[in-house]
C-alpha cells in the first residue's frame, strides 16, 4: 500500500494498491478494462530457460488471478554481465518468451540494466470485463475456499540450495511453478468467482488474509486439508530449510490467525510459506462448487483442495484447526 505519496484521483482506476490486490484494474469502456502489473525476482532454479518460464508464469499470474486475459507483456532484464554470459541470459529470456508465447500473449519489448544479482521478470498488461473482475473484497460467508496448486515451493528452494531436495521433487515443484494460472480466467468469465487471489510471496496465509480484510469476513481452514508438494516438505522444515521471508510471514501471519492447539509448528511455517508462482485460491459459493471444481480441472488445474470455507466476521480474520 503506498503510504505518504501524492496519488491522482480517478474514478476509473476500479482497483489500485489500497486493497492489496494482485494487480490495477483501469476501466476503459463500461464492459472493458486494463489489467497492469508487474514482477521480478532472483533465480530460484539452476537451469536458466526453467528460471525465464517459472519467472514469466509468476508475472503472468497476477493478471489470470484478476479474471483477466494478457496481452502484452515487457520483459525486466537486471543482470550482472561481467559475471553471467550471454548465451545465459538468452536462454533466460528465451525461457521467458516460451511462456509467454503460451499464454497467447504478445512479447512487446522491455527494459534491461546492469546489477550485482540476476533478476528477471515482466510487466503484463492484460484486458478484463470490469464486471467479471476477481478482486479481493468479494467473499461471502458460505463460500468454499479452493486451492490449484500445492504449497511448499519456499521450503523445497531452500532445500534445493543446501542439495537436500530429489531431482524428482524439484522437476515436481519446478513444472507446478512454470505452470499458467488460466483458470483464473476461465472463471471470471463463467461468473463462479469474484473472490481470490494468487499465493505467492506473502504465503497462503497472508494472501488470504487479504481477502478476509476486504471481504469482512473470516476465513476457516483445516490444515491437513492444505495440499502439499511431498511429504519430504515436512521434514525439511524440521532440518531447519526454511527461508527468512517465509519465517518473517509467519510472525506476521500469528497477528491474525487464531490457530488451534493441533495443529504443530511444522504446518504453521508451511502455510505461511512464501510461494513463487502459486496456485490461485478462490472463493466459491456452494450453489457454484461443483461447476467450478469441473471448470478448474477441465482447464488444467492440477488440483482442486477444497481447504475451508468463509463465515461472518470474527475477532480473528483467519481460523486454522
Amino acid at each position: 500500500m503506498l503510504r505518504g505519496l501524492k496519488t491522482l484521483s480517478d474514478p476509473n482506476l476500479l482497483i489500485g494498491s489500497a486493497s492489496s490486490d494482485d494487480a490495477a484494474v483501469y476501466r476503459i469502456s463500461d464492459d472493458l478494462a486494463l489489467v497492469q502489473t508487474l514482477d521480478f525476482f532472483t533465480p530460484i532454479v539452476d537451469d536458466p530457460y526453467l528460471f525465464g518460464q517459472i519467472a514469466a508464469a509468476n508475472s503472468l499470474s497476477d493478471i489470470y488471478a484478476m479474471g483477466g486475459n494478457p496481452i502484452t507483456a515487457m520483459n525486466i532484464v537486471a543482470m550482472p554481465t561481467d559475471e553471467i554470459s550471454l548465451d545465459t541470459i538468452n536462454e533466460i529470456l528465451k525461457g521467458g518468451a516460451d511462456k509467454v508465447a503460451e499464454a497467447g500473449c504478445a512479447l512487446a519489448g522491455g527494459h534491461t540494466v546492469q546489477n550485482p544479482e540476476p533478476l528477471y521478470g515482466l510487466s503484463v498488461t492484460g484486458l478484463v470485463n470490469p464486471h467479471r473482475v476477481i478482486s479481493n473484497a468479494g467473499a461471502q460467508p458460505g463460500d468454499h475456499l479452493l486451492l490449484t496448486k500445492p504449497i511448499g515451493t519456499g521450503i523445497v528452494s531452500t532445500a534445493i540450495k543446501k542439495g537436500l531436495a530429489s531431482p524428482e521433487l524439484i522437476q515436481k515443484v519446478s513444472e507446478h511453478m512454470a505452470s499458467l494460472n488460466t483458470q483464473g480466467t476461465a472463471m471470471a468469465e463463467a461468473g463462479l468467482t469474484k473472490a481470490g487471489t494468487d499465493v505467492t510471496g506473502f504465503g497462503l496465509l497472508g494472501h488470504l488474509s487479504h481477502v478476509c480484510r476486504e471481504s469482512g469476513v473470516t476465513a476457516r481452514i483445516a490444515a491437513s486439508q492444505v495440499p502439499v508438494f511431498d511429504p519430504a516438505v515436512i521434514e525439511f522444515i524440521k532440518a531447519g530449510c526454511v527461508p527468512g521471508g517465509s519465517r518473517k510471514n509467519l510472525e506476521l501471519a500469528e497477528e491474525f490467525t487464531l490457530f488451534g492447539s493441533s495443529v504443530p509448528d511444522e504446518l504453521k511455517i508451511l502455510l505461511a510459506d512464501a510461494q513463487t508462482s502459486g496456485g490461485l485460491l478462490l472463493a466459491v459459493s456452494p450453489e457454484h462448487y461443483q461447476e467450478a471444481q469441473d471448470l478448474l480441472f477441465a482447464k488444467g488445474a492440477a488440483i482442486v483442495a477444497d481447504i475451508g470455507v468463509v463465515t461472518h466476521q470474527d475477532e480473528h480474520p483467519v481460523v486454522v484447526s
